[in-house]
Order: C-alpha cells, then structure tokens, then sequence
C-alpha cells in the first residue's frame, strides 16, 4: 500500500449557509477516494460540508464536479459555483468567468458589492430532462400537494404552501426525495408568497437533507413560480440562510447572491492515512 506524504489544501465556503469543502486540484490530482469524502463529510472527525466542490482545468477557465454528503455527485450547485466564481474572480481579477460543469457551460459574473451572480442555464421542463419515470404534467405533479417538477441539471420538486415555517420538513422532505416517480430521487421544496414577486423557501436536498439554502433549488422554484402564475419571472427568494435574486432571463437562470470565505486549512497525512 503507497504511503501518503502529501497533504491536500481545502477552503471551507459558503453560500446563504449552504457549506462547501472546495479542492483546487487545478495543479495536481484531488487525491478523492469515496472512504476520503465520507470523512471529510462528518461534521464530526472531520469537516462537514453539503457538498465538496473539485476545481480541475477544463476547456474554459474552470471545471467543476459536486459531490453531495452522502458520496453522490450532483451535476450543478448553484451556491458553490457562485463560491468558486468569487474566488477565481479574487486570484485572476477577472469580472465575468465561464465554467464547466456536467450541467453544462455556465458564466458567472461580478454583481457589485460583494456579490456573485451564476447562469444556472435553461430550466429543463419536460418530464424526460427532469428526468421523471412516466409522461405527466410538470406543473401539477400526480403528488399530494400537486408540486411542480423543474430540472436544472439535477431534478427539484417544488411545493407551493400557505406557510414554509409550518411544514415537516425532515419528514416530508425524506418522503418525497424518493418518491417513485424521480428515478434519481429529487431536491424538494415548500415555498410560500409573502409579496409581490417575493417567496420565502424552505429547503430538502437529495443526499444531503435539510440545507440553509440551495442555489439551484431557488432556480428551480422561481422557474416553478413564474410558470404556475404565482410571480413574474424575476424574484426575491429568502431561504433560511438569507435572500437569493432569481431572474429567469431570456439566456438562463441567473441567481445573485452574496459568498463566504471562512477559513482555508489541510487535511494532514494521518487523517489521509486513516480513510486509505
């Protein structure tokens, strides 16, 4: 067995609260292994994070892969993109990026004011991009609570409520991430209107569980929003971890938001060793 004598650098980041451990591996190899992200997922022994975000080279400026908690990848993160677009923005001094994920090419741009805003790219709206297991209607799903079904490179179920703070949200979260009809289980949320163009948003990811916030699922859910008449196509989503801006513009979903930085460290050869 090849002794490890390298340690590998992480920044912890977050969005809204929504936490990232984010790997640079842009200059040498991640080192990943699936024993290696579970440690590092316990909040615990190790760090703790809803996903952990790898930066490698790509075709454009970066290419990114997501991992959930549980070991999964998930093709877009909206949060973490916006996390990792503020830090290449800091080290290149550069005001607009274009990144690659598995979901696809995204652009990220300067806001002003600290903020990052991310192309989350076009909503995917029928049943088989989603994807979903038969032919129904996405707006009203065959599910009690008739929730609205969006694809944004990951599946998001969508909940409209008269009240977010009053729903179960571990219960009925777990509940509908595996309900038969998403093959590949699925984001939920409970959103309810608070105003014009205005929805306060609750949140249960897929492999993960309860989150502070989640990037891709507030796209999802202004997308759902705007197609059920509920709000116009530009909207104010507060979350647990704070406020998201959506806009469903003609080349994408744009999200805006602020970023977080909290500390950078390294994972030491003996935490390595014990995950081999």
């Amino acid at each position: 067995m090849t002794e490890i004598t390298q340690t590998i650098q992480f920044e912890k980041m977050h969005g809204l609260g929504n936490d990232f451990v984010v790997i640079d591996a842009r200059d040498r190899p991640d080192g990943l292994s699936a024993a290696l992200i579970a440690a590092i997922a316990d909040r615990h022994q190790g760090v703790g994070f809803d996903q952990l975000a790898v930066i490698s080279k790509g075709t454009h400026d970066a290419h990114l892969v997501f991992y959930n908690s549980d070991g999964s990848t998930s093709a877009a993160c909206g949060n973490a993109t916006r996390c990792i677009a503020r830090k290449l923005f800091d080290e290149s001094g550069q005001a607009e990026l274009t990144l690659t994920t598995e979901r696809g090419v995204l652009h990220a741009r300067e806001a002003g004011n600290g903020l990052v805003s991310v192309n989350m790219g076009h909503p995917q709206l029928d049943w088989q991009d989603i994807p979903l297991a038969r032919d129904v209607d996405t707006l009203e799903l065959p599910i009690d609570g008739a929730p609205t079904a969006t694809g944004m490179g990951n599946p998001h179920c969508t909940f409209f409520v008269d009240d977010a703070e009053a729903v179960d949200l571990e219960s009925l979260g777990a509940l509908y991430e595996h309900d038969p009809l998403f093959p590949e289980r699925t984001n939920v949320q409970f959103a309810a209107l608070v105003g014009p163009d205005h929805l306060r948003m609750r949140v249960w990811e897929r492999g993960v569980g309860t989150t502070l916030a989640s990037g891709s699922s507030s796209c999802a859910t202004a997308v759902a929003a705007a197609r059920r008449g509920l709000t116009g196509r530009k909207v104010r989503i507060d979350l647990d971890g704070g406020t998201l801006h959506i806009n469903w513009a003609e080349d994408g979903v744009w999200m805006t938001g602020a970023t977080m930085l909290v500390f950078k460290g390294e994972f030491s050869v003996q935490f390595l060793e014990s995950t081999k």
